[in-house]
């Protein structure tokens, strides 16, 4: 079975972060204010690893935050330390995957991004 979770986080004071299950429907939202964007995009990762760290399934995890996607695929450098702290707690908890994707969409084909309104 294959588990599509949609990922989506905004800054500032209204900040927040959550996430979207394709086949289930479920979601999950938390409010965090003031924050930056990229803290949320991860927040919002990390969530879902959370959630789905001891599921068999495969998991499939949309961004529409390519900075952050490209971070944690180690593609692109991470500057900044409190980014750094976020990617660090998100690859220990990726490392319990066994078939996990993380992939950049599109805003406009972000699941979560209509579901939490940003």
């Amino acid at each position: 079975m294959v588990v599509s979770v949609y990922v989506d986080g905004s800054g500032g004071p209204n900040g927040g972060y959550g996430f979207f299950v394709k086949e289930t429907g479920e979601s999950f939202y938390e409010k965090q204010p003031d924050i930056t964007n990229n803290q949320a995009e991860y927040m919002a990762i990390i969530s879902a690893l959370k959630k789905f760290s001891d599921s068999d399934s495969d998991v499939i995890i949309y961004s529409d935050s390519k900075n952050t996607v490209s971070q944690l695929n180690h593609e692109f450098a991470i500057n900044n330390e409190k980014l750094r702290e976020l990617a660090r707690e998100a690859w220990q908890l990726i490392g319990k995957f066994s078939n996990l994707t993380i992939t950049w969409v599109p805003r406009k084909e972000n699941l979560a991004g209509k579901m939490l309104g940003s």
